[in-house]
């Protein structure tokens, strides 16, 4: 018998390939790898919300319309307030008549009040007449409507001008002539308002300080009249562009008529014109003019 031959005893091994394994292990992400992870979603729903809206959120949207709405505020705020401006300084620019100027005339207490008694603070300027039947006390209730508006809601925020002397004090005041009133004991001014309400009388003759302190207590205790001769009067008049048809050596006895323009003439602290306030306005719109100048001032006092 044949023995079996040692190399048919071995069989060949057949070579299985290496196959891959089908479970890869998690490659951690680097720690100093600056790549944003992403949010892990729980559940489907979420996923798909996320997916539907995109970055947007009730949140971001809430944002964004409360940063449109206040641009649209202050824009529009930038935009009245250089309007404004444009008016003020269109009252004061080069070829236009100037509105308003020096004159000396006495106050409803005989004190000599003039144009320099006006700087430090704003001034509402008024011209009328106690006789006047109708269109004057309209008017002067719509000053005290418009005085009680805008004087007490002056913006803290708001810059005041600094308080100066009053010019009549330190200058020597004119001498004045016989047919105006002589002061006697006159009491002290009282301190300097921000709004300083004025009525410059056009009927001089009838218009005594007397006179004018009494009328205009009906209407508002902080209303100044002025009166002076028929001279200042006219002279102020015309500075201030107002029309004045009172006849001159009119007597307080005469029957006459006087006529005059229905204007307000809101004043800077400096003395200036800003704007004249019509019949047009309202007490309310007037007062919101009124403050608004005013929380626009950001000046100190002009000082010759």
């Amino acid at each position: 018998m044949a023995q079996p031959s040692p190399f048919l005893l071995c069989a060949p091994r057949r070579l299985i390939p290496s196959t891959p394994c089908l479970r890869q292990r998690a490659i951690p992400s680097h720690p100093l790898s600056t790549t944003a992870r992403r949010p892990a979603y729980k559940t489907i729903q979420e996923l798909r919300s996320r997916t539907k809206f995109g970055p947007f959120s009730i949140r971001a949207a809430a944002v964004f319309l409360a940063a449109g709405c206040g641009m649209i505020i202050y824009f529009r705020y930038e935009k009245e307030r250089i309007e404004r401006q444009r008016v003020a300084e269109m009252s004061k620019g080069a070829g236009r008549p100037k509105v308003g100027g020096e004159f000396h005339l006495l106050d409803h207490e005989g004190r000599p009040f003039g144009d320099g008694d006006m700087k430090g603070g704003f001034s509402l300027v008024y011209f009328g007449f106690t006789h006047c039947p109708d269109i004057c006390p309209e008017e002067l209730d719509k000053m005290a409507r418009m005085i009680d508006l805008a004087s007490p809601s002056v913006s803290p925020s708001a810059p005041t001008a600094p308080l100066l002397p009053s010019p009549s004090i330190l200058a020597p005041s004119p001498s004045p002539s016989p047919s105006s009133p002589t002061p006697t004991s006159t009491p002290p001014r009282p301190e300097r308002t921000p709004l300083l309400p004025l009525f410059i009388t056009c009927d001089p003759a009838r218009d005594t300080p007397s006179v004018l302190k009494t009328y205009l207590a009906e209407f508002h205790p902080g209303i100044l009249g002025l009166t002076g001769t028929w001279e200042q009067i006219k002279d102020v008049c015309k500075k201030y562009r107002v029309y004045f048809s009172t006849p001159e050596g009119a007597k307080p006895g005469m029957d006459y008529l006087v006529d005059h323009s229905i204007y307000f003439y809101l004043m800077d602290p400096e003395g200036d014109f800003i704007e004249a306030i019509g019949r047009q306005h309202s007490p309310e719109t007037a007062a919101r003019i009124i403050k608004e100048h005013m929380g626009d001032w950001k000046g100190g006092v002009k000082k010759k």
